[in-house]
């Protein structure tokens, strides 16, 4: 799977988990529960755990009688969950945590966030199913880079996020690498790897790169310095040699660049501190990660070429599965390797998150109700949280447009939403004329699925059937790779 694999079967069973055995571990919801965050964050924020049990002949059991479990975790641009699953793919439990704003100086402290986050999502997992986990993996947002401490894993400088563009780097990138790489964009992983080194008067001799995924699994490992291929795309890696370029190798900066290995690849146990605070077994492991959207299209199984699965979080991000590489800068394309295919595809700025900044979700369910999704909106907006776009486009200058504003709230709503579907339209319009697989069917993750309207706007806009994936969460796709490094 996801390159190093090379058995039809082993990725079957990852995608195609196998059909719950009679009489254990059904989907039965037992409880839902909400509390709140820790005293010490001043703002309030709230968990939702489902907990699922085993039932035999209509008795509850402990699940003693069960399978192990594994467990998957999505850290994405606004929150982190967590799913735990069995090797059928059936859900045991499942929460969520907003990230706790940490204040470092004049910015928020991301990585304490982060990391204080991992720990509460392990606290959430129910007492009596830690024992069970054998395996834990999670995902991060793409290109969401550390630059660390080599020998004290500590972050020695504020993360650069997922979104951030460092065009003062660009030039120099563009000289080393090919025409149109991954990497020749200015929000790629090498754009802020190089930024920071030629801005940085500190000692570089202890210093090492991390993505948002790596240093939050080595939080739980204990081993610095590894990766995987789908998040060291963006600095350079190339997943069809399997090897960082010759053009990458040569530069000085390149003694920071982590060690890399397929998703899903044991990397060690649980720390033993971990281990004992939690209750976890000792046999437990951590397994290396991906990122948010391939995590997320993990959790669709969209398994044949044409199929594409859109993820409509705080961000908008496509892939389509492809007989056909694509890599294009210019446009904020790459590609992933999944088995002997590719997972062609970009993220736009656009999303969620615009919704959420004009709408709360009250108002935005109340209003969908009144909108006639079958009728086009007259109103053309590109829908940005601030300037700059990705993709389809990449312009790290693009101004957002959301004006001129009607008085019907309801029309507003309508006009963003058919806005959004529009720039999705015209990414997967550009993988076609890229020489991508066209597109036959779109399955919808994110919290963006629930929205029927929207779905129905965007069906009629893409001129395609589109439909809420069965599993939403990228959280389950971290969990299927967790299943994966026991295989």
């Amino acid at each position: 799977m996801l390159g190093s694999i090379n058995h039809s079967s082993t990725l079957s069973i990852l995608l195609y988990p196998l059909s719950p055995k009679p009489g254990c571990c059904s989907s039965r919801k037992l409880n839902v529960r909400t509390h709140p965050w820790e005293k010490s964050v001043e703002k309030s924020v709230k968990l939702r755990t489902m907990v699922v049990g085993c039932k035999i002949e209509n008795q509850e059991m402990g699940f003693q009688a069960c399978e192990r479990l594994y467990l998957g975790m999505d850290f994405g641009t606004s929150g982190a969950r967590y799913a735990l699953i069995d090797k059928q793919g059936t859900i045991h439990a499942e929460g969520k945590r907003e990230y706790p704003n940490y204040m470092k100086e004049d910015s928020l402290d991301w990585a304490l966030s982060w990391k204080t986050t991992l720990f509460s999502l392990l606290e959430d997992v129910p007492v009596h199913l830690r024992p069970l986990v054998a395996s834990i993996s999670l995902d991060g947002t793409s290109a969401t880079t550390l630059i660390i401490d080599s020998k004290t894993g500590e972050p020695l400088a504020r993360p650069y996020l997922y979104n951030e563009s460092c065009p003062d780097a660009l030039p120099l990138v563009k000289s080393i690498a090919p025409i149109n790489h991954t990497v020749c964009s200015g929000s790629s992983t090498l754009c802020k790897l190089v930024s920071w080194w030629n801005n940085d008067d500190s000692d570089k001799k202890s210093t090492m790169l991390l993505h948002q995924a790596d240093w939050l699994l080595w939080l739980l490992h204990g081993q610095l310095g590894v990766s995987d291929y789908n998040n060291a795309l963006k600095v350079g890696y190339d997943p069809e040699a399997d090897s960082y370029p010759d053009w990458l190798l040569s530069q000085p900066y390149a003694q920071l660049l982590p060690m890399v290995k397929a998703p899903g690849t044991s990397i060690g146990h649980l720390k033993g501190d971990i281990r004992t605070q939690f209750g976890f077994s000792e046999d437990c492991i951590v397994c290396t990660g991906t990122t948010d959207s391939i995590a997320a299209f993990l959790a669709a199984r969209a398994t044949k070429p044409g199929k594409a699965v859109t993820s409509l979080g705080s961000t908008l991000a496509i892939k389509l599965l492809s007989t056909t590489r694509i890599e294009d800068a210019r446009y904020g394309v790459y590609s992933h390797r999944l088995d002997d295919k590719w997972l062609v595809g970009g993220a736009s700025n656009t999303g969620g998150a615009v919704l959420k900044e004009n709408f709360s979700d009250e108002q935005l369910e109340k209003l969908s109700e009144h909108i006639n999704p079958m009728e086009a909106s007259p109103l053309d907006y590109y829908p940005l949280k601030s300037v700059g776009e990705r993709f389809p486009v990449a312009n790290p200058k693009m101004e957002p447009r959301l004006h001129p504003r009607p008085e019907s709230d309801v029309e507003y709503l309508h006009g963003i939403l058919e806005s959004i579907a529009r720039i999705e339209a015209k990414a997967y319009m550009l993988l076609k004329d890229l020489g991508a697989t066209q597109v036959d069917e779109v399955f919808t993750a994110g919290g963006g699925a629930k929205n029927d309207k929207w779905t129905k706007i965007r069906e009629r806009v893409l001129g395609l059937p589109v439909s809420r994936a069965t599993q939403t969460e990228a959280a389950y796709g971290a969990a299927l790779l967790a299943l994966k490094g026991c295989q």
